[in-house]
């Protein structure tokens, strides 16, 4: 597992890459900055890595960190998704799951409108 840092506006979080050909795609690829985009109570955003989909997931959990591939984007996942149903957190469409975040993410809750968000090998 290789550790990184999380920049969401104000907010400081710390998470892990897993040591997956996906987690270390992205990690070779750190730090990036971007402009994210939310989507229920997820951000995402386009990232510039040649990430394969290994054992994409249609259901994921609270802090997950994932790979959406029909936007080459890195999500960010700490809620209910306007496709969720109750008690799930379901993305647009499948994901690969690349880390996880190991703070609490119920600060991303007070997350509005495009947030800046950078994301770091700690």
């Amino acid at each position: 597992m290789k550790k990184i840092r999380l920049h969401v506006n104000q907010h400081h979080l710390h998470g892990i890459l897993y040591d997956t050909p996906a987690g270390r795609a992205i990690w070779e690829n750190l730090p990036v900055t971007a402009k994210g985009n939310t989507w229920g109570e997820e951000i995402y955003f386009s990232i510039d890595a040649d990430v394969k989909m290994e054992k994409g997931t249609e259901i994921v959990e609270e802090g997950d960190l994932c790979y959406w591939p029909p936007g080459s984007a890195f999500c960010i996942f700490y809620g209910q998704t306007p496709a969720s149903l109750e008690g799930e957190i379901r993305p647009a469409s499948a994901v690969e799951v690349v880390g996880k975040i190991t703070d609490d993410v119920e600060v991303l809750k007070q997350v509005n409108g495009l947030p800046k968000v950078m994301v770091a090998r700690e």
